[in-house]
């Protein structure tokens, strides 16, 4: 049989990968790449393992990311500096691809469905958030006067959590494209927008 591979061919795959990926691209976008994935905090020792580079060169590149704005930092345990994913480039990111692939129509459609989802949770339970349902139903449960009570479903708590962040995410991207649509109507010459 020609053109067969042993078995200890495959054995470094992850590291023929790995270097492929560091040839190809440069710190700097590994260090975005990782930490693009990063939503609980790691330090930057950690995020120079993954990225392939020094934790001097990671920490270069994650301070100028948070200086954009894409990562936010915090004082971790032992007091050194820790770095995640800043939830507004998240939340930037996500409307970008829902404006991308969904029609603004479409869109104002299906925040109206959600809207609709939302407050039949609402009404269905009485209460203004999967957050309080839990509570009010935690509270039930511990309550030695309540001696029936539903059962309450997580599949419920998890769409109603969903549902919120999605209509969030379209919202965002219904805002964007307003925005879009005003910016060339209300700029000035040099591109700033006109004083009210």
């Amino acid at each position: 049989m020609t053109g067969s591979t042993g078995p200890g061919e495959f054995d470094d795959v992850d590291e023929a990968v790995g270097a492929e990926w560091e040839d190809e691209t440069t710190p700097y976008e590994r260090v975005r790449e990782v930490i693009s994935r990063a939503y609980t905090p790691v330090s930057a020792d950690s995020v120079a393992d993954t990225a392939r580079t020094s934790p001097k060169t990671a920490r270069k590149h994650l301070n100028a990311l948070d200086d954009e704005g894409f990562v936010t930092t915090d004082t971790g345990e032992n007091g050194g500096t820790t770095y995640r994913r800043s939830p507004e480039s998240l939340v930037v990111e996500q409307a970008a691809d829902i404006r991308e692939h969904v029609s603004t129509e479409e869109l104002i459609a299906r925040v109206s469905e959600m809207r609709e989802r939302i407050s039949d949770f609402q009404a269905e339970y009485g209460v203004e958030s999967p957050e309080e349902l839990l509570v009010e139903r935690t509270n039930q449960t511990l309550s030695e006067a309540a001696t029936t009570h539903d059962n309450l479903d997580p599949e419920t708590i998890r769409e109603w959590q969903t549902t919120r962040r999605n209509l969030a995410f379209a919202n965002a991207a219904l805002s964007i494209a307003n925005a879009e649509r005003f910016v060339g109507e209300e700029s000035g010459p040099n591109g700033s927008a006109l004083a009210q």
